[in-house]
């Protein structure tokens, strides 16, 4: 699948709570909107998307999806594109995890996700040292 990355990280003893936030801190500073589901034992979904007037108009339903999943020690952050969930706050992360998240698109329609992907990967790789 285009734009479909995974992390894996061990032994590190992260503070998933703490790279969540780094990543959605991440993200906002570049300007997008970021809502993340509850977190559960299965793991925390963030998605983010860019405002602006075409961008809504012509891929609304996009978003970039990133899954953290795993314990401290043993986790790993996959990146992709998705379809933007509404109330993703309140939805159960067990159905979240379960369902189809991310959703395979062409490389024209991926390009620019893919170039904040690969940034983000490389932050995160950063934040978790």
């Amino acid at each position: 699948m285009i734009g479909d990355k995974e992390k894996h990280f061990t032994g590190k003893g992260t503070d998933l709570s703490a790279l969540q936030s780094h990543v959605e801190e991440y993200l906002k500073k570049d300007g997008f909107t970021v809502q993340t589901s509850a977190p559960s034992d299965k793991g925390t979904v963030l998605q983010a998307k860019k405002g602006g007037f075409l961008r809504g108009i012509v891929d609304a339903d996009r978003s970039l999806t990133i899954t953290i999943s795993g314990s401290p020690e043993d986790f790993t952050v996959r990146f992709g594109i998705g379809k933007w969930l509404q109330d993703l706050g309140v939805a159960a992360i067990e159905t979240l995890v379960l369902s189809e998240l991310f959703l395979v698109v062409d490389v024209a329609e991926s390009a620019w996700n893919i170039e904040i992907e690969d940034k983000l990967i490389k932050d995160v790789t950063t934040f978790v040292g």
